[in-house]
This record gives structure tokens, C-alpha cells and sequence, in this order.
């Protein structure tokens, strides 16, 4: 892999104020990277940005809100000069509530930031990387888009919806010199544990072979590679980062 295999080129990265957005933003700017942490949270956003130090900015913006998803990605561009990279990290986990007990609203929540979101900042990443016919989008799904957990049926959905996003919209733009590519972590050591109970944690965890949760600096290796030269033959996929849990 070259030594800096981001250098001159410009990222986005959502919801990246902590967490495993947090360590890829990171892992992006160390390795040449002007990146942009786009976060609801304009202070943390900010906060995070100037721990990394570097070319790296702070942009708040609701990725479930197309006007300011568009605002942020104008900012961006006009900073950075060019878009090469998004990567689709926001995302929340939603209550762990079975289908019979679920509100409309937790499961519009969920679908508006896991899949709308995708949504909304991949169509105003291709506005500008299909002109250039370059460009790399590499959205964060789930285990649970592939096998579905019980009592966690908007969050399984969504990312089910961001694989599917990912191979359909990689079709669309394969002639237009962009690649787009998904990864599905399993249970991964972040603040989206936060909102669940350890009894489920500790569940989900021994559904893992490796017997450990994933780390954030694991998603973010392999999302680097995806944005990279070395992987420029794969587009359409779903890469699994989930210590052997995959079962397709």
C-alpha cells in the first residue's frame, strides 16, 4: 500500500465525533487525508477536529436532512476543493423493543439516520464525483443487515437497506469511474453500546467466533483499504468485519 495512500484527497465522514467514525476520520488524516468530520453535533464535530489536528475540519449537519446535508458537502468542497472520498458512518441503534411493542416514531427515527441518510449524503457525493468521474463511497452497515437481531427490527432494516443501496447504486455509476462498497461490522467496542442493555451485549458478543468485540481501529483499516488504489477492482460488495460471525 503506498505510505500515504490518501494524500491530496479529500474525505467526508459522518457522524465522526466519537466513536467508530471518530477512528476513521483519524486513521484517514494520518495517512494524508484532508478530512472533513461531519456530526449533528457541531460541538463535537468541532471538538474532534481539533484533537486530530491536521487538515481536518469540523461541519455540523443532520445527515436525515437534505438541506443540510447539501449545505455541509458545498462547505466542504468549497474548503477542500474536491470530494474524493465519503464514508457513510452516522448511524444510531434505536431501543431494543420487540415488533409488537415498537412506535412508529423509533422506527422512522432509526430508518430517517441508518438509511435516509445514506441516502441523502451519497446522492450529493455522486452530484459531484460523477463530473469528475472519480470518486470512492464506502458506507458502514451491519451483521444485522445480513441476519437480523430480534427486538432491534429498525435497526437490522436499515442497514439491510444500505447493503442493498450499495450494490445498486454501485451499478449506476460504474461507468462513471466511482466505486462504492459497504462494510458489515459486528458488535464493535463504541459509544452505540450505549443505548443497549449488557445482557444483549454479552449475547451478541458470544454470537461472535473470535469471542471479543470488534474494535473501531479494525473498521476503519478495512474502510481505508476500500478508499484506497488497492482495492480499485472491487465495487458492489459487502465486506464483513465481524470476527467470523458472517454466515453469507
Amino acid at each position: 500500500m503506498n505510505p500515504k495512500p490518501m494524500e491530496g484527497r479529500s474525505v467526508i465522514v459522518t457522524g465522526a465525533a466519537q466513536g467508530i467514525g471518530y477512528a476513521i476520520a483519524r486513521r484517514f488524516s494520518a495517512e494524508g487525508g484532508d478530512v472533513a468530520i461531519l456530526d449533528i453535533s457541531a460541538e463535537g464535530a468541532k471538538r474532534a477536529a481539533t484533537e486530530m489536528g491536521g487538515s481536518v475540519i469540523g461541519v455540523a449537519a443532520d445527515v436525515s436532512n437534505a438541506d443540510e446535508v447539501n449545505r455541509a458537502f458545498a462547505q466542504v468542497i468549497d474548503q477542500f476543493g474536491r470530494l474524493d472520498v465519503l464514508v457513510n458512518n452516522a448511524g444510531i441503534v434505536g431501543t431494543d423493543t420487540p415488533v409488537k411493542d415498537l412506535e412508529e416514531s423509533d422506527w422512522n427515527r432509526v430508518l430517517d439516520v441508518n438509511l435516509r441518510g445514506t441516502f441523502l449524503c451519497s446522492r450529493a457525493a455522486v452530484r459531484h464525483m460523477i463530473p469528475r468521474r472519480s470518486g470512492v463511497i464506502v458506507s458502514v452497515a451491519s451483521i444485522s443487515g445480513k441476519e437480523g437481531n430480534a427486538n432491534m427490527a429498525p435497526y437490522s432494516v436499515s442497514k439491510a437497506g444500505v447493503i442493498c443501496f450499495t450494490k445498486a447504486l454501485a451499478k449506476e455509476v460504474l461507468t462513471d469511474g466511482i466505486r462504492v462498497n459497504c462494510v458489515a461490522p459486528a458488535l464493535i467496542d463504541s459509544p452505540l453500546l450505549d443505548g443497549m442493555d449488557q445482557e444483549r451485549v454479552d449475547f451478541l458478543t458470544s454470537k461472535i467466533p473470535l469471542g471479543r468485540l470488534g474494535k473501531p481501529e479494525e473498521v476503519a483499516a478495512t474502510i481505508l483499504f476500500l478508499a484506497s488504489d488497492e482495492s480499485t477492482f472491487a465495487t458492489g460488495q459487502c465486506f464483513d468485519v465481524s470476527g467470523g460471525r458472517a454466515t453469507y
